[in-house]
């Protein structure tokens, strides 16, 4: 059972890696699954938060960054080292015919911190800041699935690695927002002049 699976995410790597192949994601998604790219965005966000809360927007980004270094950690120094399973451009048989797009990377695979991360950050604000608006939600969750494709697509994860991370990343954003929430009640109100 477990081979076949293995199996089928391998074929579904050469897919994403191999046959779906062209210039633009060739060119966007080295780019897109930067974190570096992100860095305005967040700072952006971090304005908006302050801007519209005044001093209740510290314990919201306090718990963002919980979620996000909560995620991380999980994924780096407790499930990877307990799967230990190779990346595609470091395994012996799969790197001969894999497109790596972006540095390799030493550590193992399962799961994808990139995922766990961004999943997390965007299930955490969909939860808190953008409760209310269901584009801005799809538009978080659409921003986390590309970077876990952008994972697959650039040769550095299979496609199992990215859907747990992306799991495990969505569960610790949905338990830190629930947190949040529940510890600081009308946190996200917006003040009064």
């Amino acid at each position: 059972m477990m081979e076949h699976l293995l199996d089928a995410d391998r074929w579904l790597f050469e897919l994403i890696n191999q046959r779906w192949q062209n210039g633009f994601m060739d060119w966007w998604l080295p780019w897109w699954r930067e974190k570096l790219t992100w860095v305005p965005a967040y700072l952006a966000l971090a304005g908006y938060a302050f801007f519209r809360y005044r001093q209740k927007a510290f314990a919201f980004i306090v718990a963002l960054a919980i979620a996000a270094g909560a995620s991380d950690a999980v994924s780096s120094h407790l499930v990877k080292p307990a799967f230990a399973r190779d990346r595609p451009c470091n395994d012996k048989v799969v790197k001969a015919s894999a497109r790596l797009l972006v540095g390799c990377g030493k550590a193992y695979s399962f799961t994808s911190s990139h995922a766990a991360n961004h999943f997390s950050v965007a299930v955490f604000l969909a939860l808190t800041l953008f409760a209310y608006s269901s584009w801005m939600r799809s538009g978080l969750y659409f921003w986390a699935g590309s970077i876990a494709f952008g994972q697959v697509y650039v040769g550095v994860h299979y496609p199992l690695d990215v859907i747990a991370g992306a799991i495990l990343g969505a569960c610790i954003g949905n338990v830190v927002a629930k947190t949040y929430l529940c510890a600081i009640p009308n946190a996200l109100e917006r003040k009064h002049r």
